[in-house]
C-alpha cells in the first residue's frame, strides 16, 4: 500500500436522504457544475425542438385556414354567378319580348324605359349578347336551325341571327339560334 495511493477497495455511496443512525435529514450533495450544464443544455435543446414543432403545426394550421378562406370565398363566387345565371334565364322571354318591341318601333314611353332599364340591369350584372351575322359557326354556342350553301367560304358562318345568344360569367345561359351558311 502506497501512502498516496491507498489501496480501494469496493466504494460505496450512501445516497439516502435520512440518517439511518440519526433520523436526520441529510443535505444533497449538489451536482458538479458540468452536469448542471449538461443538464440545462439538454433541457434548452428540448424546449427549442417543442418550440419548432409548435411553430410548425402552428404554420400548418394557418395554411389550412387560409385554403379555407379562399374555398369558401371561391365556392361563394361560384354559387353568386349561378344563382344570378338562374335569374337571367328566368328573365330571356322578357328581354326577347322587348327586342321584339324595338324590332317593330313599338318600344315607346313608359315600356321603353322600362325596357331599356331591364336590359341596363341585366348587363350590370353581366348578362352579355352574341350570335351576329357573318361570325364563324362555333356548335358550342351557336344552334343551327337551318343551313344553306354559299360560294367563296373557308368554312361554316352564320349566315342570319333568330334568336340571340345569352352568356354569364362565361357560361353560356342560351345558345343563339341561327342560320348556317357554308360552301
Amino acid at each position: 500500500m502506497n501512502a498516496e495511493h491507498p489501496e480501494e477497495g469496493v466504494r460505496v455511496n450512501d445516497r439516502r436522504r435520512i440518517d439511518p443512525e440519526t433520523f436526520e435529514v441529510r443535505e444533497q450533495a449538489t451536482a458538479p457544475a458540468s452536469s448542471e450544464e449538461e443538464v440545462l443544455e439538454q433541457d434548452l435543446s428540448a424546449a427549442d425542438a417543442k418550440v419548432a414543432e409548435l411553430t410548425d403545426d402552428l404554420r400548418r394550421v394557418h395554411a389550412e385556414y387560409a385554403n379555407y378562406r379562399k374555398r369558401v370565398e371561391r365556392d361563394r363566387e361560384v354559387a353568386r354567378d349561378v344563382t344570378i345565371g338562374g335569374v337571367l334565364t328566368e328573365l330571356l322571354p322578357i328581354i326577347d319580348d322587348v327586342e321584339r318591341a324595338r324590332e317593330h318601333g313599338e318600344l315607346e314611353g313608359a315600356f321603353k324605359t322600362v325596357g331599356e332599364a331591364l336590359e341596363a340591369t341585366c348587363a350590370k350584372l353581366g348578362l352579355e349578347t352574341f350570335g351576329a351575322a357573318d361570325e364563324p359557326f362555333d356548335p358550342a354556342i351557336h344552334e343551327a336551325l337551318t343551313s344553306e350553301t354559299r360560294e367563296g367560304l373557308a368554312g361554316p358562318v352564320v349566315a342570319s341571327v333568330y334568336q340571340r345568344g345569352y352568356r354569364h360569367a362565361g357560361r353560356v345561359l342560351r345558345p343563339a339560334r341561327v342560320a348556317v351558311a357554308d360552301a
